[in-house]
Order: C-alpha cells, then structure tokens, then sequence
C-alpha cells in the first residue's frame, strides 16, 4: 500500500544521531543547532547564554558541582561538537582535555591474611602497632581480641582459646604486636545464641505480639 500525502512519519531514537550529552534531551540538541545557524554574533551569544539557561533548569543537579556555571558552558559547547563562535563568559573547553580520560587510582587490594575477621581488623592492628606501650594499647589490645572472637564463633567454630585469638593478633601482625602476658578477656556464655548474621525481620516484636495474642485467650 503506497503512502499518501496525509501519511504521518514516525522518527524513532535508533534513527537519528546519538546525544553527546543525553541528561538534557535532543530538544536542547535541536536549539543548539538553530542558534549556529544565526548568522549574527550578538544574537548567537544571547541564544546561548538563553539556551545555558535551560540547561541549568534541566540538570540541576549540576548545582552540587563547583563552578557549576563554567560547567554548564563546557557543556553547551560539548553539545555543539566543540564548535562554537560566540561571546562565552568562560573559554571553550580544550579538545584535549575532553578527550583524555582520567588517572587510574591504584586500590590496595592486598590479600587478606583471614577471611573471618575481614580487612578491618588489618586496618586497626596497623593502627595499635603504632600506639606506644601502656595502658591505653593493652586496653586496645584487649578490645580488639574479644571483637575478634566473636567474629571467630560466627563463622568458624563453637568455641575458640584466647590463646588462639593472641597467637592471631601476633601473626596478622607480623610480629609488631605482642599480646602483654596474663591479659585476660570476658568469659562468654555459649548457649547456643551465637549464629551467622542475617536479616533482622524482628522475630522478637512478633514473639511478642504472640504472647500477647496468646495471653488474651487464656
């Protein structure tokens, strides 16, 4: 069937030219191209600075950035490929800089000695063997010895030494930091509470809210 004169085209995204800058719509696109096509400066800066306008109200998110004005700006000319000939209150952005890509911020990704006490505990250890000796590093010593246990009964075993919990101290530590003899930490008592951590559904308010409901029939 052929199409007629009264036939309405449809213009889909796949068909037209990517957005270099799609947080503020093809409608921008399409006002950035007619103000190139005005043939007098002044009138091409006013539209500009008009159209910046728009873009501020578009993206205002743009405000939790520094200098968010220059940015704005930086961002026209990038809508307009980087060709722009109007009186901008800020210079043009350099190709170069748009083009080139940030530093690679190289992450500490160190293997961890033990899994089951996480790379916190590693953090902290570092911290306690620059601490002189004393009072306050054995207190801190101390402190974190019985963290570290509990993190040991959640996930390994039912019960562990505090032998064992100094010996790791001493090895996660390569050495810089020594366990003061006879320290001691809390008994604990083992009835079978401790368990893996999981998601909190409040199970105690509706134990409670049974009781109540129970107590009422009796």
């Amino acid at each position: 069937m052929e199409a007629n004169e009264n036939t309405i085209k449809l213009y889909y995204n796949t068909e037209v030219e990517k957005l270099k800058m799609p947080e503020y719509g093809r409608n921008v696109l399409k006002m950035v191209e007619q103000m190139k096509a005005e043939e007098d400066r002044g009138k091409r800066s006013r539209q500009a600075a008009a159209i910046v306008k728009v873009m501020e109200l578009l993206n205002p998110q743009v405000h939790q950035q520094e200098n968010f004005e220059q940015k704005l700006w930086d961002h026209l000319y990038l809508i307009a490929g980087l060709d722009l000939d109007i009186d901008s209150p800020y210079p043009a952005p350099e190709p170069e800089v748009i083009a080139s890509r940030p530093e690679i911020i190289p992450l500490k990704n160190r293997p961890l000695k033990a899994r089951h006490y996480g790379r916190n505990i590693e953090s902290i250890i570092d911290l306690i063997a620059t601490e002189p000796e004393g009072e306050v590093k054995t207190a801190m010593i101390r402190s974190l010895a019985i963290y570290m246990r509990q993190q040991y009964l959640i996930w390994n075993k039912d019960s562990v030494s505090d032998e064992t919990i100094f010996k790791d101290i001493e090895r996660l530590s390569e050495g810089r930091v020594k366990v003061p003899e006879g320290l001691e930490l809390t008994k604990i008592q083992m009835d079978g509470r401790l368990t893996r951590p999981s998601l909190n559904l409040n199970m105690g308010g509706n134990r409670r809210s049974r009781g109540r409901r129970n107590g009422k029939k009796k």
